[in-house]
């Protein structure tokens, strides 16, 4: 009969758990908020190396093609 209730009003649940349930939010939020600072860090580093690349691709580009010169140029 005691468990046929239980379904009707449930016990109240312990302090305990409470404070464990807590705890464990709080621990994902701050896991949650660690991973989106390292992201952040990660595509803001990832901006910075490509724009790098850019300009040394630019640089790159503007440079004498010294190998040019000791090749045969072949014209179709």
């Amino acid at each position: 009969m005691a468990h046929e209730l239980r379904w009707i009003a449930p016990t109240p649940p312990d302090p305990e758990i409470e404070i464990l349930e807590v705890h464990q939010v709080a621990f994902e939020f701050h896991a949650e908020v660690r991973q989106r600072e390292a992201f952040e860090r990660y595509c803001q580093w990832y901006a910075q190396v490509s724009q790098q690349h850019q300009q040394e691709h630019l640089k790159l580009q503007r440079d004498w093609n010294l190998m040019g010169w000791f090749t045969p140029r072949h014209s179709a």
